[in-house]
């Protein structure tokens, strides 16, 4: 399947897919996503031969398990909610989380990116493709408005400029009568190690959001948004897969919470 045309952007989806491809390869894999594997087979690609070394595969596929439990966890409580999967890429999510029938799940991304999807991923009788920039406020008007949901955004925040990033933010919260958002989080120091960090400079140039440390920001963003966790991958139980040296580091950086921000986290907000 022919993504040449795909723009800088629209590529970075190749970072988490190949992340999660890898873990699948793994003797002990974090996320075991065998949805990823299929994927860069029918697309020719090989994800062995990008820049990602074993930490950042790991963060890729802890991150992935910790947005999935929020998932699992919301329709178990609401087995009539919405799921938005805000810029989707070519994540199977809904096959590691397998919601009841009753969920409506819509996979959102841009157009180019959707296309690709529904002929690689073809969706289930309740899962909505929504092709649309998120940065534009019209597509929430095409999902119903009723029913509690759930949002995530997995690799998104990084892409978004501040002001459509917020606007993304009140958007969700104001239209659902309740609901929780939760996305991997990026500090200014992540920011800084995008645009520094070998593995990363393909996307080193579209990167559009600054960056915030502290947590509780969006709240002030945000009055509707209250912060429920901060979840952070070197404080996972799956640091135990990871090789010795790299595991005794982790767990060490996982002792201050301030470095444990440097690393991968996922913030979890209830509205």
């Amino acid at each position: 399947m022919d993504t040449t045309a795909f723009t800088a952007v629209e590529n970075s989806l190749y970072l988490t897919l190949d992340g999660r491809a890898l873990d699948a390869r793994a003797p002990r894999p974090v996320l075991g996503d065998p949805t990823a594997a299929g994927v860069v087979a029918a697309l020719g690609h090989d994800p062995a031969a990008g820049p990602l070394v074993k930490s950042q595969v790991f963060d890729i596929a802890v991150r992935s398990r910790m947005l999935d439990d929020v998932v699992r966890s919301f329709v178990g409580r609401h087995p009539d909610a919405v799921v938005l999967e805000l810029g989707c890429g070519l994540d199977g999510r809904i096959e590691r989380v397998r919601p009841p029938s009753t969920v409506d799940w819509y996979d959102l991304d841009l157009p180019a990116v959707v296309s690709v999807r529904e002929r690689l991923l073809p969706p289930p009788a309740n899962v909505h493709p929504v092709a649309a920039d998120l940065t534009d406020p019209a597509w929430l008007e095409r999902i119903p408005a009723d029913r509690p949901a759930v949002a995530v955004a997995d690799g998104l925040v990084a892409f978004l400029p501040q002001d459509a990033f917020v606007a993304l933010l009140a958007g969700i919260a104001g239209r659902f009568p309740t609901g929780e958002i939760a996305f991997n989080s990026y500090t200014r120091f992540h920011v800084w190690a995008i645009k520094h960090y070998r593995g990363t400079g393909s996307i080193a140039g579209v990167v559009a959001n600054p960056g915030f440390d502290d947590p509780r920001a969006p709240q002030r963003w945000v009055p509707q948004l209250e912060l429920v966790d901060e979840q952070f991958a070197s404080r996972a139980p799956e640091v135990a897969l990871q090789p010795p040296a790299l595991r005794w580091f982790t767990r060490l950086a996982a002792r201050s919470t301030a470095m444990a921000r440097r690393g991968t986290c996922v913030l979890r907000y209830r509205f």
